[in-house]
């Protein structure tokens, strides 16, 4: 009895705060609660922690470059596309960079925002192939906590983010990443096509730097908010969570600086195997 009290409470709760979320986003893939997004990262959790590494105890690695190369290459084409979505649907076209809120309106700009939203939420998925990948291929020690904690709860908070902000201030860490994925998986995408290519790498160096421009750029500007008067943004919870995530990762990249280029050390298997492909 108590049970079932309690559930009636949660249900309760969660029409009661559901209906806050935006009605544009009605009847989209993925959209229509938490639970299948929810899921999907579940399993894909279970899959590259516990049920992959047994499948393939066993097995030879799998020779995956033709399919990696396609891989990265279609995601540096789908992050530029998204790039010039972010920045056409706001981010060059009239956001100021400080206290842009949310445009809930059916105009043509602002609903281009909410299909980019969408599309960035949807791409984390696609991204979780990246540790497939290393699973696949026998990599064990790359799928580390820090790597698989980034590709979860990245389309997890996204979730939230596309049905209850779609635009504002909050997608410009978003504008960033796109940005920063078009670097990274070109470089990754140039590794796979095989030692021939490596030459071409000598730009690897400069892939901390360009992470940790990311992580404090992201950082300075969500903290405005804490030093503005009376910006209305609808969702002040969502610019705490960005800018703890932000956080997080500025001083994971400081400690990678620091003992890559400033001690000179090698680096803890953890960083140099989690940080580097996640982000």
């Amino acid at each position: 009895m108590a049970l079932s009290n309690l559930t009636s409470k949660a249900v309760l709760l969660y029409d009661e705060w559901i209906k806050d979320a935006d009605p544009r986003l009605e009847g989209w893939p993925l959209m229509s609660s938490p639970f299948p997004t929810t899921f999907i990262i579940g399993t894909y959790i279970y899959f590259v922690t516990s049920l992959g590494p047994k499948l393939m105890e066993n097995k030879k690695p799998f020779e995956l470059r033709q399919i990696m190369t396609f891989y990265n290459f279609s995601v540096v084409v789908l992050s530029l596309y998204m790039t010039y979505e972010f920045l056409m649907s706001g981010w060059a076209t009239g956001y100021s960079f400080r206290c842009d809120i949310v445009d809930y309106s059916r105009s043509p700009t602002a609903l281009r925002m909410v299909r980019t939203c969408w599309l960035y939420f949807f791409s984390k998925f696609i991204e979780l192939l990246d540790t497939i990948f290393f699973v696949l291929r026998k990599k064990n020690n790359q799928v580390t906590f820090l790597h698989v904690f980034h590709h979860s709860i990245m389309p997890w908070t996204w979730w939230f983010g596309v049905k209850f902000a779609a635009g504002g201030l909050g997608t410009f860490h978003a504008l960033l990443n796109c940005i920063v994925h078009v670097v990274m998986y070109t470089y990754y995408g140039i590794c796979s096509l095989g030692p021939a290519y490596h030459k071409y790498l000598w730009w690897k160096k400069y892939m901390t730097t360009i992470q940790l421009v990311q992580f404090i750029m992201i950082t300075v500007h969500i903290g405005q908010i804490y030093i503005m008067d009376d910006c209305p943004y609808q969702y002040p919870i969502f610019m705490f969570i960005i800018w703890l995530y932000g956080s997080m990762f500025l001083v994971l990249f400081l400690h990678f600086w620091y003992h890559a280029y400033t001690k000179g050390q090698r680096l803890p298997k953890i960083a140099r195997n989690g940080i580097h492909k996640d982000q």
